[in-house]
């Protein structure tokens, strides 16, 4: 019966969520046979969405299946390490205060809608755009994975065991992916204030709940985890976990640099209808990681209430609290919210490949050129069942999957934001770099010395990627670019009264 109750009130909003998807583009799709129904609509929703649609949905964003179940099993498993998130994300914000209105400029005013095509335009080489798609699908489905992997571990969760993880993760994969073609992100961005407003009020019950229910209120509480768990208040945390200072540092800076050109991201400033929009977004953003320290207190509640869980049971840490106290239909609500939390986020990142691959891949083929939308499309549903498939044959903890996509993604910075603000650095140079880069984070990642000397591998990744592209850009001949500076360079200015109809064609 509790089975019953918590999937049909899930169900009931999953059709809602849906519904409210195909409402947001509904009237929207082939208005003019221009930008409405086009490429632009459906990626970065025809650059015409407001102040609160831009913070809902970048927000949905930064708070994912990895915010409501990661960082509780973080929590659990270690403790203090967990506030990078925070540190992360806040100084990500102040970053994209600056470099957000810079890229939505640089896009408008060329009629671009994501990092390929501002490389391939800031290099005049089409290709590169190819090539850091194929690089940047590689980093991203890992995170896919993740929010895979997070719904399905709701679903089963609040289904009491009735729905096996394996059919979970196939039921995230379906309905996310049946959103997404449909809906692209203006449906994303609607869709997030009902995210949020679950969340928002789904963590405040939590953050009372909890405490009153399994420690009679906060005070017990915090006395019980300094005087039995001082050592997950501390750094490195629990256990031989390497998470000390220095690696807290590196991941917090590497992280908080590499958000601002994460391609869900930079389609979030690209979806803005001004710059403004994105400055005010950006004051207005940390409010939200406020909500991140509930799931953070609440994996160390549950190791009183449920010691043991080890590995990736330990994402189960925050479920496990409610599942046996609460009443079935307030499991389903609560399961609604975090299952919201991945599908908003995995809708992104999947459009996000969707886009880079018709804008800059599958364009390259003749046939493709006029149909990037479809092909678009096409590529989302292959995307989605790529990390289905990595789901179910090669498994990990949420916030393992996290860190390598960021720590990944991280060496796409000199060629994405130096390549933009300098324009002596040259191709070889970039692309030199960026091999480097990603060559010295994979083999980090493979041979499992991450962190290594204490810091994250990110970082020294980076460091090499940097080195080399300066190296080699100093060294080799100067580039012949007859281009003036504003067409190439990106600038924080435009006056709001360019040559529309040319970006519209461009962007189509």
């Amino acid at each position: 019966m509790n089975a019953a109750v918590a999937t049909s009130v899930f169900g009931v909003f999953m059709v809602a969520t849906v519904a409210l998807g195909l409402f947001a583009v509904r009237g929207r799709r082939g208005r003019g046979g221009g930008e409405g129904g086009g490429l632009a609509e459906w990626s970065v929703g025809g650059r015409s969405l407001g102040t609160v649609f831009i913070w809902v949905l970048m927000a949905g964003e930064g708070y994912t299946s990895f915010s409501y179940l990661g960082a509780a099993g973080w929590g659990y498993n270690y403790g203090a390490p967990v506030l990078y998130v925070v540190a992360y994300m806040s100084c990500g914000y102040a970053v994209g205060y600056v470099v957000g209105p810079m890229l939505w400029a640089y896009a408008r005013k060329h009629g671009l809608v994501g990092i390929t095509d501002m490389v391939a335009h800031r290099f005049a080489r089409p290709w590169l755009g190819a090539l850091v798609a194929v690089l940047a699908t590689v980093f991203l489905l890992p995170y896919i994975q993740l929010q895979i992997t997070g719904m399905g571990v709701v679903v089963s969760t609040i289904s009491y065991g009735a729905i096996s993880l394996n059919w979970a993760y196939f039921i995230a994969f379906a309905v996310t992916t049946g959103f997404v073609v449909v809906s692209g992100l203006r449906g994303s961005a609607w869709v997030s204030v009902l995210k949020d407003v679950m969340v928002i009020a789904t963590l405040g019950f939590l953050a009372v709940y909890v405490p009153t229910h399994y420690f009679d209120g906060y005070g017990p509480f915090l006395d019980r985890l300094v005087t039995e768990k001082s050592e997950w208040l501390t750094f490195p945390g629990h256990g031989d976990s390497g998470l000390g200072q220095a690696w807290f540092i590196t991941t917090s800076f590497l992280n908080s640099l590499t958000v601002v050109i994460f391609p869900t991201t930079v389609a979030g400033y690209l979806g803005a209808k001004n710059a403004d929009v994105l400055r005010r977004n950006a004051m207005w953003l940390p409010a939200y990681n406020v909500l991140l320290f509930v799931p953070m207190l609440l994996g160390m509640a549950a190791l009183f209430v449920v010691p043991g869980l080890v590995g990736a049971e330990s994402n189960l840490a925050l479920f496990k609290l409610v599942v046996d106290s609460l009443p079935a239909w307030s499991v389903g609500v609560i399961g609604v919210a975090a299952a919201l939390s991945s599908i908003v986020p995995m809708a992104v990142f999947m459009l996000v490949i969707g886009t880079m691959w018709g804008r800059s891949v599958l364009s390259l083929v003749p046939r493709w050129e006029q149909r990037q939308k479809g092909a678009a499309q096409v590529v989302v549903v292959i995307a989605g069942s790529l990390a289905l498939l990595l789901t179910y044959t090669a498994p990990n903890t949420l916030v393992r999957l996290s860190l390598i996509s960021y720590e990944g993604m991280a060496q796409l910075l000199p060629m994405v934001l130096l390549g933009l603000m300098w324009r002596r650095l040259t191709l070889l140079g970039a692309v030199s770099g960026l091999v480097v880069g990603v060559g010295v984070v994979c083999g980090f990642v493979f041979t499992e010395n991450d962190p290594v000397w204490g810091v994250n591998a990110g970082i020294v990744a980076l460091g090499a990627n940097l080195a080399v592209a300066l190296a080699v850009t100093y060294a080799g001949p100067r580039e012949h670019d007859e281009r003036p500076d504003e067409d190439v360079l990106a600038r924080d200015e435009i006056d709001g009264t360019g040559d529309e109809e040319r970006a519209v064609a461009a962007a189509g």
